[in-house]
């Protein structure tokens, strides 16, 4: 059997129980180390389990998959996914590979940020197409993320931003001389995601003859940063997305979200997480009339 167990958001003791008895009878246990990333390390994750785990990255996962897969024939074999397996397309690929080969497989999931973002209190269905925001380089500035903004914007969505992770990255040179020589890990935060979003927001002004579209982006736009997502540290921080220029949220991982049309409650909860210097948005007066209905009846 096949295994992809969810290990969830913060540490060694999110996996579920039926995750854990997976892990403690397989012969191999992995863990895939380059689509994201726990808080805690894998030697924390073997304490736990109280076996041995294999990191398994970026290459091994693509490219060297088969010798997992293969392995898997006459053994119980796990691929651990931080978050929930189907976060990323990868993992539908392993699956579809390993079924191939007429291998058995069974998933176990888990919290994925998909849905953990519901925890600054914006509402789960009123969020459109998610994004990923890369990192620009000198020569390679991709603003398509954009676009998918504010189409959600339009139809009065949210949209949760993903921010990109460098794992085990090579630079051009290395990669064509061959050298295996890789690049520090890089984790995008709040602050470079919104800094390359007010970039396209100032270029699309200027294309626009300092006019932008209802829908576009500006300065004012309520976003909201989340940090460590699931961990004891966990972070929230809503405001304009000029404010997140100055924003620490700590250690990675980051997300960020750009809202579209807020319900009164969902302006309320917000209000609970603004940025220091931010204006707190006054509760809506639906909400005090329900807060006043429900003190009366008690």
């Amino acid at each position: 059997m096949f295994y992809l167990v969810g290990l969830g958001l913060g540490d060694a003791k999110d996996i579920t129980m039926k995750g854990l008895e997976i892990v403690r009878k397989s012969h191999t246990v992995y863990l895939e180390a380059y689509t994201s990333v726990l808080s805690v390390g894998k030697d924390v994750l073997e304490k736990f389990y109280g076996r041995e785990v294999v990191l398994a990255d970026r290459e091994a996962v693509e490219h060297g998959a088969e010798e997992m897969l293969r392995e898997a024939v006459d053994r119980d074999v796990v691929l651990l996914v931080v978050g929930d397996p189907f976060g990323a397309t990868t993992h539908s690929d392993l699956i579809l590979r390993a079924r191939a080969l007429g291998i058995s497989c069974q998933v176990v999931h888990n919290a994925s940020i998909l849905t953990a973002v519901g925890c600054c209190g914006l509402q789960l269905y009123s969020f459109g197409e998610t994004v990923s925001i890369v990192f620009w380089t000198e020569t390679w500035n991709p603003e398509s993320f954009y676009d998918k903004i504010t189409r959600n914007r339009s139809m009065g969505l949210h949209t949760l931003c993903l921010l990109d992770i460098k794992m085990k990255e090579q630079t051009v040179e290395n990669m064509m001389r061959g050298r295996r020589i890789f690049e520090p890990p890089r984790f995008m935060s709040v602050r470079r995601a919104a800094e390359q979003l007010l970039d396209i927001v100032q270029r699309r002004r200027e294309q626009g003859d300092g006019n932008l579209g209802k829908h576009d982006l500006t300065e004012n736009t309520i976003c909201v940063g989340l940090a460590r997502v699931g961990a004891t540290d966990q972070q929230l921080a809503a405001g304009p997305l000029a404010a997140f220029i100055q924003a620490d949220l700590g250690p990675p991982l980051h997300s960020l979200i750009v809202t579209g049309h807020l319900h009164p409650l969902e302006w309320d909860m917000l209000s609970q997480h603004a940025l220091p210097g931010c204006n707190r948005p006054e509760p809506c007066e639906d909400h005090k009339k329900r807060s006043s209905m429900t003190n009366t009846e008690a």
